[in-house]
């Protein structure tokens, strides 16, 4: 993580959140119950919930209490879903009756999250190139009862078809360096390589993210890592290629503008539309997301 201690203001603070716990968030699912309800259920059980003060259909769960192990998350009212994870969909802002693509889906949490939005109407196909993950993700659609959801299985940048869809969500595979509070050995931060690696196929699938949007429409694409390469890299090679237009967005919580240089590399000065968010923002996971219009 030593790399990255140039652009994150506040290291110490940041190196002091990687090391806390981290808190269990979890996402009412409103297709099924209501916030109010599900606190209340929750409450006779033990449960101490804080509302998100962005979100009032999500709580943060106080205590060392699972919250994995109750017959309302069996039952489909709420699931488990990391503070960050719950932007790039905000970002995204699906509405009842489009066509949306979740180009790598699995296992579901964001899925689930975009056909809330959307109050279970229009289409959401949710894709993944993995087989075992798509059980899990078909396992968690099933589960919070959602029904305008289309699973299928193709690599991402092979994904078929034309410019159909509203909104395209690229919930990219990455090194993950975000999540380091999770996983301790993330802490020393990804090889090179590795990174290299990765944002070379994220460069192929938000290519086809934007040869599959219509005109106009909308593509969202996050990250859980840090690495520039990883993030302002990736959309600097589709604008540079004037694919897309990098939109300003502006998230409900505490954040960092996207970078306009890293090391010997420079990103266009629209790259500060892009968002960055660190875990002692607001005691959450690391991110990076960005969202972007196909021209017309």
């Amino acid at each position: 993580m030593e790399r990255y201690r140039e652009i994150i203001p506040e290291w110490e603070a940041f190196w002091e959140a990687l090391l806390r716990p981290l808190p269990t968030v979890i996402r009412t699912n409103t297709l099924r119950i209501e916030p109010g309800d599900l606190r209340r259920r929750l409450a006779r059980k033990g449960f101490d919930l804080r509302p998100l003060p962005w979100d009032e259909t999500c709580f943060e769960v106080q205590g060392e209490i699972s919250a994995g192990n109750t017959l309302e998350h069996w039952l489909g009212y709420y699931y488990i879903q990391e503070a960050t994870q719950l932007l790039p969909v905000r970002a995204l802002g699906p509405k009842p009756g489009e066509r949306i693509l979740d180009l790598c889906a699995a296992p579901g949490g964001k899925t689930t999250q975009i056909a809330q939005y959307m109050e279970d109407q229009g289409l959401v196909v949710a894709n993944d190139s993995s087989a075992k993950r798509i059980q899990a993700l078909l396992a968690n659609i099933y589960r919070l009862g959602v029904r305008c959801v289309v699973v299928t299985e193709c690599a991402g940048q092979d994904f078929p078809g034309e410019a159909e869809f509203d909104r395209v969500l690229v919930d990219a595979p990455c090194s993950a360096e975000g999540v380091a509070r999770r996983f301790p050995h993330l802490r020393k931060g990804a090889p090179l390589g590795v990174i290299q690696r990765l944002a070379a196929l994220q460069k192929k699938l938000l290519v086809r993210a934007l040869e599959l949007v219509r005109p106009g429409g909308f593509v969202v694409y996050s990250t859980c890592t840090l690495a520039p390469e990883e993030n302002e890299g990736v959309i600097q090679y589709v604008l540079e290629r004037g694919l897309a237009e990098l939109m300003p967005w502006e998230p409900p919580v505490p954040h960092e503008r996207g970078l306009t240089c890293f090391g010997e590399a420079k990103y266009d000065p629209k790259m500060r539309n892009a968002v960055r968010i660190y875990p002692h923002h607001f005691d959450s996971e690391g991110g990076f997301i960005a969202v972007l219009r196909r021209p017309f």
